[in-house]
């Protein structure tokens, strides 16, 4: 089963969250995890102010979203490699499908 993606600069509200955050990368483990997450965030409006303070999350944890971040060709063909990749892992600290 595929997964759906919102863009790259997607504006976002998390459950449970007061402050909305701006996507800026997809597929993304926190450096030392195992744990593979949908996106990675950071504030809105401010951005990326200390990579330590960065947000992990799943899809299914978007409450509600503000802004859709932009879509063109490019993106929407590199999405769909995104989508078609199915079950993760990481090995020597990189992601890659399962089962390769």
């Amino acid at each position: 089963m595929s997964k759906k993606y919102l863009p790259i600069g997607s504006v976002v509200l998390l459950r449970n969250g007061n402050k909305r955050v701006m996507i800026c990368g997809r597929i993304q483990a926190k450096a030392g995890s195992d744990t593979i997450f949908d996106y990675s965030a950071c504030y809105y409006p401010e951005g990326i102010i200390d990579p330590a303070n960065m947000f992990f999350f799943n899809h299914d944890t978007i409450d509600k979203v503000f802004f859709i971040g932009f879509q063109d060709q490019e993106e929407l063909n590199y999405r769909n490699k995104l989508e078609s990749l199915g079950e993760l892992e990481i090995c020597d600290g990189k992601i890659l499908p399962k089962n390769r």
